[in-house]
């Protein structure tokens, strides 16, 4: 027959687990109301960009009255932030991996010239312009994650140095000459698809959305889904927290950083059809700052520089903050350099926050 216990040794027992239940209790209690907002952060990376972005909007409707909150100018913050939004999604997805890609603005203006040059130059049928030029975005970014992966060189250096290959092949090609509007309507009009629009209400009142802002919002949805229902999304987190215990759990690190790279220049590459759209015209001297606007807006969407944490929708509302401040510091009359003095302390800040957040005991 199996031992029963003793009186004392139920004591015991008792005593036990009266004294989990004060730890547990103790533990409970010495955190301060900061360190549980600390805690509910560090789980919902997204919070933080979206309190801001209600926070501003709420802010400039005080400051610049009710024109801020017109459907047209609302709208247009949209139309606004669409390409570089996209931008910041190709940005996404390499800040993850705990790398960065400084080329992804070369790259889709390249990608865009290179459009337009088959199309209207060389009258090839648009969708086949589009398709190459899609082509080399993916080459482009295959260009990088080779120099990242086979020659383990820092992403820093690569894409600084591929950001300048493409700058100059680029102007070499083109002698710097632009294609213009009308020569993209009479010949490749699909180059333009994503600027045609969709009236809601009567303007000038109502608000206008275009197909960019759509593909805007699309590119977030599939990227999503990609990250956070796929195997390969939690490879690519796993990747960006610990390279190397991504590898010893069996994780092919090198064919994952790669097919990043790649997806990012093919997504630069969907961003530079759009931006044709956006422009009017395609321009090799365009979007001189759309590498840094797109860091801005991953930043500032709470992806965190060091890799491994964040959601890919933060730099959507990171990109929407950036058209809101900028829009609502124009409506109230105030200089274009406070526009740029604003967005200068949001990423000191978003970097702050980023850092008191990862600070977070498990």
């Amino acid at each position: 027959m199996a031992e029963q216990p003793t009186a004392s040794g139920q004591e015991y027992e008792k005593s036990l687990g009266q004294s989990d239940a004060r730890v547990a209790e103790f533990e409970k209690r010495r955190h301060t109301p900061l360190q549980r907002v600390q805690h509910i952060l560090h789980s919902n990376p997204t919070m933080v960009p979206v309190i801001v972005l209600m926070m501003a909007c709420v802010a400039f409707s005080i400051i610049a009255g009710e024109r801020f909150y017109r459907p047209f100018n609302l709208g247009l913050i949209m139309q606004q932030v669409s390409i570089i939004g996209i931008l910041a999604a190709a940005q996404s997805l390499v800040i993850i991996t705990a790398g960065i890609d400084l080329s992804v603005g070369a790259l889709m203006v390249f990608a865009s010239v290179v459009m337009g040059m088959l199309g209207v130059n060389l009258g090839l049928p648009s969708g086949i312009a589009i398709l190459l030029g899609v082509g080399l975005g993916v080459t482009g970014g295959m260009l990088n994650g080779f120099f990242v992966t086979k020659l383990r060189l820092p992403p820093f250096i690569v894409t600084l140095g591929t950001w300048s290959v493409f700058l100059s092949v680029l102007r070499l090609l083109t002698g710097s000459q632009s294609i213009r509007s009308q020569d993209i309507d009479a010949t490749a009009p699909l180059l333009k698809f994503f600027g045609h629009h969709i009236d809601i209400g009567t303007p000038p009142a109502g608000a206008r959305i275009t197909f960019g802002v759509l593909l805007m919002f699309a590119v977030f949805g599939v990227l999503w889904y990609v990250l956070n229902k796929t195997a390969w999304g939690r490879h690519v987190y796993a990747v960006g927290d610990d390279i190397e215990a991504a590898e010893l759990s069996g994780i092919r690190t090198k064919r994952v950083l790669l097919s990043v790279y790649m997806l990012a220049g093919g997504v630069a590459a969907i961003a530079a059809w759009a931006s044709i759209g956006r422009v009017g015209a395609i321009s090799p001297n365009g979007f001189a700052e759309a590498n840094l606007q797109s860091i801005t807006a991953v930043v500032i969407g709470g992806i965190s520089l060091f890799g491994g944490r964040g959601s890919i929708l933060g730099p959507l509302f990171g990109a929407l903050i950036v058209g809101t401040v900028e829009s609502g510091l124009r409506l109230a009359g105030l200089d274009v350099q406070w526009q740029i003095f604003s967005i200068g302390w949001l990423i000191i800040i978003a970097v702050a926050i980023d850092q008191w957040i990862r600070k977070v005991s498990a």
